[in-house]
């Protein structure tokens, strides 16, 4: 399992374009086509919207990708 952490500049992000800041994806798009695929969970519970607000202290996992979101310093 591969873990990564983000550290969030603003008081969210939307999923696909965490996917796409992390390094999962090459776009949004993309984003959104990997958490339609039903592939993506947050904090434990499966995730189908594309553009659900992540939060500093929630976690998302893709397959065997685990990101790990913290506010910035």
């Amino acid at each position: 399992m591969r873990e990564l952490d983000f550290e969030l500049d603003r008081d969210h992000v939307e999923l696909n374009q965490l996917l796409k800041l992390v390094g999962l994806c090459d776009s949004g798009g993309a984003g959104k086509a990997i958490v339609a695929s039903g592939a993506v969970s947050v904090d434990g519970e499966p995730e189908l919207r594309k553009t659900c607000k992540i939060h500093a202290g929630q976690v998302v996992r893709i397959e065997d990708v685990v990101i790990r979101v913290h506010a910035a310093p």
